[in-house]
């Protein structure tokens, strides 16, 4: 049988809750493999696993849970290795690098935020803004609408402008939040979102960031902030030398 690996952590993590179930139909009882100093979080691996809703769930809720009460780091879902002997090769030959992460991320939790614009209100903030926009808005009006050369021609200063600021907010967003942060790390350029990123914040500091967060929002109307935490640390566990061959335990990776 093929282990699953949630994730690593040290062999003093306090336990696990009762009773706590991972992937699988159904779900796998999870459990705890020790190797010197450090542990890994893991179940038996179901056949065929895929990430379905419910599998990325619990997947999710296991990191949710081990992590309550002290650090760990969280994998990639689908992390697989050929059986538990694999996992606790992995953890000696890492312990260096695992051990470090550790003592880095102790104490620390992930913040995503995604940022986006309201239409109607970035449009009225843009033709505030902008002379040229209210002049040529206003000279069409005169002309009944003005012609299809004009129109096209306003469109194309209102689309520059609402890029411009696109780029302009997504700067600021993550200016006015790195200051609460110990680490920062952009995720990647997605359909719909001037700005996400992930914020290393600590445990304890929590309550100001997500006050500066809604400062943010009070004071730029025209923007929607999404904000995704508190999670573990998916965003900030560099990734050790390569696995042994045939494991796929070591990956740790960027949130689903």
């Amino acid at each position: 049988m093929s282990t699953y690996v949630y994730g690593i952590t040290a062999a003093s993590h306090p336990a696990l809750p009762d009773g706590l179930g991972g992937v699988g139909d159904p779900p796998q009882p999870v459990r705890v493999l020790e190797e010197g100093e450090l542990a890994a979080v893991v179940s038996d691996a179901p056949e065929g696993l895929r990430p379905k809703r419910r599998d990325l769930l619990a997947h999710q809720n296991v990191l949710s849970e081990s992590g309550a009460d002290g650090c760990i780091l969280p994998m990639r879902f689908g992390s697989v290795a050929p059986d538990d002997a694999a996992v606790t090769a992995v953890l000696a030959e890492r312990a260096d690098h695992y051990k470090e992460r550790l003592r880095t991320l102790d104490g620390k939790v992930e913040y995503n935020v995604k940022a986006t614009h309201d239409e109607e209100a970035v449009l009225h903030l843009v033709m505030s803004k902008n002379p040229d926009i209210r002049s040529l808005t206003e000279a069409n009006r005169q002309a009944g609408g003005g012609s299809y050369e004009q129109k096209l021609h306003l469109g194309e200063m209102v689309v520059a402008a609402v890029k411009a600021r696109e780029a302009e907010d997504a700067v600021a967003v993550q200016q006015a939040l790195e200051p609460l942060a110990d680490a920062t790390s952009v995720g990647p350029e997605s359909t719909g979102w001037l700005a996400n990123v992930s914020f290393l914040v600590e445990r304890d500091s929590a309550a100001g960031f997500l006050n500066e967060v809604e400062r943010i929002r009070k004071d730029n109307p025209h923007l929607d902030l999404r904000v995704n935490g508190p999670l573990p640390p998916y965003s900030f566990v560099d990734p050790g030398p390569a696995e042994p061959a045939g494991t796929k335990v070591g990956r740790e990776s960027a949130r689903e």
